[in-house]
C-alpha cells in the first residue's frame, strides 16, 4: 500500500517522519510532492527511498491514501484538481480541522477522513484525532487507525467537539510551552538561576510529570494534594494562581473557536464556489 503527501510543510514533514521512525510505513511507500519542491526534497535526503513527486495529480496515480496537508483555505481547490484523478480505491485523509468530512465527501468521489495530529506524535506519543465518513470502509478505518497507532493514541471523535478536541490536543503543546517558558523567564529575572539551569530543572519536571501521568501514579487533582502542604510554600503559589489565572483558558478557547468559525466560513465559500461552478 503506497501512501501519498500534498504538503511538506511543518506538519506534513512531522507525520512523514513520524511514520517512518514509528514503523507505520517504508520509506519506498510514501510518495510525497510540495508546492516548493525543494522542502520534499530536504525529507528525501535524510530518507533517500521516499519517492518525490512533481505534482498532486501524479501522487493519485502512485498512492491509494492521499493526505492533504496543506493550509485550510488552499484544500478545496486542491482537491478540486485531484477529483478527476480519484476513484473508489482512493481515501483522502484531511489533517485540518474547519473542513468536516462531509464537506470533503462534496469535493471528491472517494472516501474521506479527517485526522487531526499532534506534535507530541513526534515523539510517538500523543493523541490523534479521527472522524471518517460513512463511505470508509472497514479496510479503511483500520489501515488509518494502524498507522496512526504506530505514532500516537488514535482517538475517534465526532464533528461538534472538533474544536476543542483540537484545541486540548494540538494547540495545547504551543499553550503550554509558552507557559513554562513564563515559568523560566520569571526564575531567572526573580532570582540567581541561570536561564540553562531553570530551562533543565523545569523540563526535567515536566517529563517527570507525564511520567506519574502516564504510569495513572496520580491524577492531576492528587498531584496538587500530595505536593501542597496546607500553609506550606507550594499551597501559596496555588493561592497565586487560582487568583490570577482566573477565566484565562476560557477567553483562550472563545478566541480560538472565534477563529475556527472564521475559517470555516471562509472554506465555505470556497467550496460553494466550486460546486457552482
Amino acid at each position: 500500500m503506497n501512501i501519498g503527501f500534498i504538503g511538506t510543510g511543518n506538519m506534513g514533514t512531522i507525520l512523514i517522519e513520524s511514520f517512518i521512525n514509528g514503523n507505520a510505513v517504508k520509506q519506498e511507500q510514501l510518495f510525497i510532492t510540495n508546492r516548493t519542491l525543494e522542502k520534499a526534497y530536504s525529507i528525501q535526503q535524510r530518507y533517500p527511498n521516499v519517492h518525490v513527486i512533481q505534482t498532486n495529480e501524479e501522487i493519485a496515480k502512485h498512492a491509494t491514501i492521499i493526505f492533504i496537508c496543506t493550509k485550510p483555505l488552499h484544500m478545496p481547490a486542491v482537491l478540486k484538481q485531484l477529483r478527476p484523478h480519484l476513484t473508489d480505491h482512493h481515501c483522502i485523509v484531511s489533517i485540518t480541522s474547519p473542513i468536516s468530512v462531509q464537506q470533503l465527501e462534496s469535493l471528491v468521489p472517494c472516501s474521506v477522513a479527517r485526522v487531526i495530529p499532534s506534535i507530541t506524535n513526534r515523539a510517538l506519543a500523543g493523541s490523534s484525532l479521527i472522524t471518517v465518513s460513512e463511505r470508509c470502509t472497514k479496510e479503511e478505518r483500520a489501515t488509518i487507525e494502524r498507522l496512526f497507532r504506530c505514532i500516537s493514541r488514535p482517538i475517534y471523535i465526532d464533528e461538534p467537539i472538533t474544536r476543542i478536541a483540537s484545541d486540548l490536543t494540538s494547540c495545547g503543546p504551543a499553550f503550554f510551552s509558552y507557559l513554562i517558558q513564563k515559568f523560566i523567564d520569571a526564575a531567572v529575572q526573580q532570582t540567581a538561576i541561570t536561564n540553562e539551569q531553570a530551562t533543565m530543572l523545569a523540563t526535567e519536571m515536566m517529563i517527570g510529570l507525564g511520567a506519574l501521568l502516564e504510569k495513572q501514579l496520580y491524577t492531576l487533582p492528587t498531584l496538587q494534594e500530595k505536593v501542597c502542604v496546607k500553609g506550606g510554600i507550594t499551597g501559596a503559589g496555588i493561592d497565586v494562581l487560582e487568583k490570577e489565572v482566573g477565566d484565562l483558558f476560557v477567553h483562550i478557547f472563545q478566541k480560538t473557536h472565534e477563529k475556527f468559525d472564521e475559517e470555516k466560513e471562509k472554506v465555505r465559500q470556497q467550496i460553494d464556489h466550486i460546486r457552482d461552478e
